[in-house]
């Protein structure tokens, strides 16, 4: 089982009751970060997870708005008293924005790995995770990552002989091709995306601070690909594999 907690799901400046990009991957006790806005261990702190089991940051790419949390975020986990190393992976210049901003996180009771991924390269992350990226087009050097969790399906052996083992199929995610010149997609197009991927469910987030009214995006959405939600910050979403 995996919980993901979206704790910002808000873009460009932090405002009052809106987060910037940040999510929280929890499978067992150990914990993933995706991006680290500004203020990231807030809305974390008061989810209740704790920061001792943080194990990896995944960041996207080096704007403000995903990154500029980092310093907070490391205090908080030395605060909780981790000793264990803590994996930052990221695209490219990862290492050299990471560095400036530990000017101001310099003593911590744990090492630091900076892993810059390529394109295509697959990763371990905490718990038995298994990490994967592809580019995106930003403007910047950015990742889009996808997460897995190895499993071993529950079947009857005579089916088992009779099918081979189940096999989900994945599409490969798509960058560039309808990215804007302000290089964020709309929310049709994320449900178009989720569509073609033969996705479960989208959840929408990143909003830019101009939306006040974030369900418009939602029914766009959900015109195009049914089971559309849009992200709120704090929300916490369940992954649970079937029985069979």
């Amino acid at each position: 089982m995996i919980d993901v907690c979206l704790l910002g799901t808000y873009g460009m400046m932090p405002m009052p009751g809106r987060w910037l990009s940040c999510a929280l991957v929890r499978c067992g006790a150990s914990l993933t970060l995706f991006d680290c806005g500004e203020g990231t261990q807030v809305p974390w702190k008061s989810l209740g997870w704790g920061f001792r089991q943080l194990g990896a940051i995944c960041l996207t790419h080096m704007h403000a708005d995903h990154i500029a949390g980092l310093p907070g975020v490391l205090f908080m986990v030395a605060h909780a008293e981790r000793t264990e190393p803590l994996d930052i992976y990221g695209p490219p210049g990862t290492a050299y924005v990471v560095e400036g901003l530990r000017r101001i996180a310099a003593d911590l009771p744990f090492p630091i790995h900076i892993h810059e991924l390529k394109s295509g390269e697959q990763f371990e992350l905490p718990a038995g995770l298994h990490g994967s990226c592809v580019a995106a087009s930003h403007g910047v050097p950015c990742l889009a990552y996808r997460v897995e969790l190895e499993r071993k399906p529950l079947f009857q052996p005579e089916q088992a002989q009779a099918l081979g083992l189940p096999v989900q199929l994945w599409s490969r995610l798509q960058h560039g091709e309808m990215a804007r010149a302000h290089a964020h997609m709309l929310a049709e197009e994320a449900a178009a995306l989720a569509q073609a991927a033969g996705a479960h469910a989208l959840i929408l987030t990143h909003f830019s601070p101009k939306i006040s009214d974030v369900s418009i995006a939602e029914r766009t959405a959900r015109r195009i690909f049914t089971n559309t939600r849009s992200g709120r910050d704090g929300m916490v979403v369940t992954l649970e594999y079937s029985k069979v």
